[in-house]
């Protein structure tokens, strides 16, 4: 089996979203990959490293992800505490979770992400101009819509589960429940495998077939 090594990228800006939840950009250094694939980020000097989706585009020159601390976390902690100038460990991007070619110009979409599950969507909006897609996000709060000014007027709908500030009261589940999907559309669920398990059966269940299901469970 082959290794797949490790490279020092230098952190070149860091973006806090919400208390918890910030982007790290880093120097790109040659690192190649497609919209949806993920790459593992750890501190430059720690054991540990922890999977995360591709945030930017396979054309920007560098390379984001978007991040959330989980206080008891092994990697999350680690890299709050980094700023620009410092360093982090990334090795090479893998990851089937992406869109085929031949697809992107005609297909619909519906991109279902919990919590940061929307990285590898915003990775596919900023790749895909024209893309015909619309996004359910679905979040407790609605300041924790990262970055949803990035998406075109009309295709973002945030789903909040603690407030009434979002586009829709509830989870991305009971939206689903409420406005059945048409069963041409390709689905893409990212994120708490929860979510993803529910969801998947409710598009199921509206006679979406399973093929057209796509899935990348985050936790």
């Amino acid at each position: 089996m082959q290794t797949r090594s490790f490279n020092l990228h230098t952190i070149i800006e860091k973006r806090v979203l919400t208390q918890a939840a910030f982007i790290l950009r880093m120097e790109r250094k040659g690192i190649e990959f497609v919209a949806g694939q993920h790459i593992q980020v750890g501190p430059p000097n720690g054991i540990h490293t922890r999977e995360y989706s591709i945030y930017s585009s396979p054309e920007d020159d560098y390379i984001e992800i978007l991040v959330r601390q989980v206080d008891d976390g092994l990697v999350s902690p680690a890299l709050n505490k980094l700023g620009v100038g410092d360093s982090v460990v990334i090795n090479d991007a893998v990851g089937y979770f992406t869109i085929a070619e031949e697809l992107i110009k005609d297909a619909k979409f519906l991109f279902i992400a919990s919590g940061t599950g929307i990285s590898p969507f915003h990775s596919f909006v900023k790749s895909y101009p024209g893309l015909d897609y619309k996004l359910l996000h679905g979040v407790r709060y609605a300041n924790e819509t990262y970055e949803r000014d990035d998406y075109e007027a009309g295709r973002y709908l945030a789903c909040t589960s603690q407030d009434k500030e979002g586009d829709f009261h509830g989870r991305v589940t009971d939206y689903l429940s409420k406005n059945p999907v048409s069963p041409d559309t390709l689905c893409y669920l990212c994120g708490n495998c929860d979510m993803i398990h529910d969801a998947f059966d409710i598009l199921e269940a509206q006679g979406l077939r399973p093929e057209n299901l796509f899935t990348e469970v985050y936790f």
